[in-house]
């Protein structure tokens, strides 16, 4: 085998791989699946959006996308790492090393500058206090807060905290950006601002998931996921130049 038929392998093997993942509760002496038989593949570099109704199942994938909760049943393989089957040691060194998250209420610490809220998840792999700040302070021009970096939250407009959440979650360099409702909290024009940035963030290489409910999100995304009572009923990808539809899989 050639170098570049090598590379091309490599490059075709999916980042997140799902197989048959079902999410049961019991309710009431019920059972309730708010996933069932889910099968998805993501790649690198995707710039995916994950959208659908209330109670869909948006919320259930992304907690185990982000290795915050087990499936039921089925497989779930993140790098080739059997991540159903973890405990939850396992499952915590995944999250600080693979996963960056970004929340809707974004989830500051209120008492800490930006600088000392990007530079926390670095505290948790015993790095020296100049290299965090050489770190969080990297992060944080990114995002182009360079000149705020000793600002606290409440100096700072909703559209700039996101920036310093986003900055957090940059910072441990994950391999995926798991963002969920990151523009739910913002006007228009900031959401506009915010998802420029992701736009940036994947044209420069990184994985980006973004769970939401407004199709004006999706449609920034080069593919949409949705979901319809925890199942999988449409893999849109859309032109990314104009974000036009070319391609519908319907399950």
């Amino acid at each position: 085998m050639t170098t570049a038929h090598k590379t091309s392998s490599i490059a075709a093997k999916p980042i997140i791989e799902l197989n048959n993942i079902a999410k049961r509760y019991q309710m009431g002496g019920e059972e309730f699946y708010a996933l069932n038989d889910f099968s998805l593949n993501i790649q690198l570099n995707d710039y995916l959006a994950i959208i659908g109704p209330s109670g869909s199942g948006k919320s259930t994938l992304m907690n185990i996308l982000g290795c915050l909760d087990y499936p039921t049943t089925g497989e779930y393989y993140l790098r080739e790492n059997d991540i159903a089957h973890l405990d939850e040691s396992a499952l915590a060194r995944i999250r600080n090393l693979e996963i960056g998250f970004i929340f809707q209420s974004f989830n500051l610490l209120p008492r800490a500058s930006a600088l000392q809220n990007v530079m926390q998840p670095l505290i948790y792999r015993g790095m020296h206090l100049k290299e965090r700040k050489k770190k969080a302070t990297t992060a944080l021009t990114r995002v182009g807060l360079q000149s705020r970096l000793n600002h606290l939250p409440n100096q700072l407009s909703g559209g700039q905290r996101q920036r310093v959440a986003i900055a957090r979650a940059l910072v441990t360099e994950p391999a995926i950006l798991l963002a969920d409702e990151p523009t739910g909290n913002l006007d228009s024009t900031t959401t506009a601002e915010i998802m420029v940035l992701f736009d940036q963030l994947h044209h420069d290489g990184q994985t980006v998931i973004i769970v939401t409910h407004e199709q004006d999100i999706a449609n920034r995304c080069h593919r949409v996921i949705r979901l319809k009572d925890g199942r999988l009923v449409a893999d849109t990808v859309n032109d990314s130049n104009n974000n036009r539809k070319i391609k519908d899989t319907y399950v």
